[in-house]
């Protein structure tokens, strides 16, 4: 693409003719599509599970640093930052032998990026945020902007029209700068790409009966504090966004997911876009959310696609586009490639809040977790799907703050209403394994992946814990804190390539010294 039909697309895009068509297509195909899913249209053959993956690229000495291209002719495909990298799956059926499918899959994706990368001395790195900058610092890497007719281009952005529309209508929206505003840190950056700081993974399931699919997103929200407690990964910013006297306050203070704040706050300085998600009353509510959510940074199809609309996606181009923005921390995806016979048509769930894991183990260990809880908690009609959309809201920012340690909420299989943590992870894991029972999953293969999640419980112990602690033990022996944070990323990053399950690292980590 010429930079001259990039600059025009994102000028047209900004246009009031564009969102004026793009507004009139998404009513009429929403129209379309609320039909559809009264109709049974997309209903599956069966429950079915997906994952996508984002990882970022460091040097040998564990310094962020930009992906070359040739990378991306492996098994990955381009993120927000020239730093990142998605990894897919093919979507299977919730089964043990689609479970083992998608460990496989994953398995294969970071095995064949890593290849490409270290070919071109550039280490993978599955991690939730990167704490030690490139070369030039953070806020170099972010204010490397130019402006062309009004079109903001962040140097160190994916080269997309589509990416720099929003960019530029964002900022355009915030004053010129979106900030953060977290323990230890005020930062102000001229471009949203501060989103690119982290990365996440997130699980898919796929409903095959759209009738009850507001019960499985309902219990779906209830379970977003109590996951997210025990996977919370990004505690720091990059060690140059603070200006710190007393590092020890600040790793008490520090929030021990950090994602959920930069990415609320780089977007929501326009529009409240990025935020805990509604509960639903009926099928057809994903679409209704959907049409009334803001509009950011409209395409209109024939101008990236070309031919006739042979596919459910194509038919639902522009709505599709809207859903790009549509950022919940829980999402309906409706089309889709479905799993069992069927054709391009299927409705699922979208759970987003999970920061990306150390191993593909845990990563898979999550995706069951998710996944099976919901199962278990819509095949015994728990009434956790009833909890109070405020109270289970609140019990999430509690997870963003305080990991592990936090005050959740929950209802029990007796209908009783607990912020017991203990009593809580109890029926989490009982009803997670109910879930993949159900689906005829062995019991070895439920202790492998969800094991090493529930220990995490028992130990107390989670990646972002593990992090602060290792960051206070490095200033307790002499390093400063910048050292200290070095030290515990190439610690990270080297526990995390041997594949080794998190909740086994305390005692690898005694090994590796």
């Amino acid at each position: 693409m010429t930079q001259s039909t990039f600059l025009d697309l994102v000028r047209k895009s900004l246009s009031a003719e564009t969102a004026a068509e793009f507004e009139r297509r998404v009513d009429e195909q929403a129209e379309r599509l609320r039909a559809a899913i009264t109709d049974g249209d997309l209903d599956s053959p069966d429950f079915g599970i997906g994952m996508e993956l984002e990882v970022y690229a460091t040097d040998e000495e564990g310094t962020l640093t930009r992906l070359p291209k040739s990378v991306f002719e492996a098994d990955c495909e381009k993120e927000l930052g020239l730093h990142n990298a998605e990894l897919n799956t093919s979507p299977d059926r919730l089964t043990e032998a689609g479970i083992e499918s998608q460990a496989e899959q994953l398995r294969a994706s970071v095995a064949s990026t890593r290849e490409a990368a270290r070919e071109e001395n550039c280490e993978i790195v599955l991690d939730a945020m990167w704490s030690v900058p490139p070369a030039e610092g953070t806020h170099a890497y972010f204010d490397d902007i130019d402006r062309e007719d009004g079109v903001l281009i962040a140097n160190n952005m994916a080269h997309s029209p589509r990416y720099s529309a929003i960019d530029t209508e964002i900022l355009e929206e915030c004053g010129g700068s979106v900030s953060l505003s977290v323990p230890g840190a005020e930062v102000s950056v001229p471009t949203i790409l501060v989103e690119s700081l982290t990365s996440s993974i997130q699980p898919h399931l796929q409903v095959p009966d759209t009738a009850t699919f507001p019960e499985a997103y309902n219990a779906a929200i209830a379970t977003l504090g109590p996951v997210l407690a025990l996977s919370t990964n990004s505690p720091l910013l990059p060690v140059d966004c603070y200006d710190v006297d007393d590092p020890e306050a600040l790793l008490d203070e520090t929030h021990h997911e950090l994602r959920i704040d930069v990415f609320e706050q780089s977007i929501n300085g326009a529009w409240e876009k990025v935020r805990f998600p509604d509960k639903l009353g009926e099928p057809t509510d994903v679409v209704d959310f959907l049409v009334d959510d803001p509009t950011v940074a409209p395409f209109l199809r024939e101008w990236l696609a070309d031919g006739p609309r042979e596919t459910f996606a194509d038919d639902y181009w522009e709505l599709d586009h809207k859903r790009g923005t549509y950022w919940r921390w829980l999402r309906a995806v409706t089309g889709g490639q479905p799993v069992g016979d069927g054709d391009e048509r299927s409705l699922r769930i979208e759970y987003r809040p999970i920061p990306t894991q150390p191993t593909v183990d845990d990563i898979v260990g999550l995706q069951c977790l998710v996944t099976g809880l919901v199962r278990g908690l819509l095949v015994t009609d728990h009434p956790a799907k009833t909890l109070d959309q405020s109270t289970a809201e609140t019990a999430f920012y509690n997870a963003v703050r305080e990991g592990i340690d936090a005050e959740l909420a929950w209802i029990t299989a007796d209908g009783e209403e607990t912020t017991d943590s203990a009593t809580i992870y109890k029926e989490v894991f009982e009803y997670a394994r109910r879930g993949l029972r159900e689906q005829g999953v062995s019991e070895s293969v439920i202790e492998r992946y969800l094991g090493p999640i529930e220990a995490r419980w028992g130990q107390r112990r989670t990646p972002s814990g593990w992090k602060l602690d290792q960051v206070r033990s490095s200033i307790a022996g002499g390093a400063s804190f910048p050292e200290a944070v070095r030290e515990m990323q190439q610690t990270y990053a080297a526990l995390s390539a041997t594949g080794t399950p998190f909740a086994e690292w305390d005692e690898a980590t005694v090994r590796s010294r």
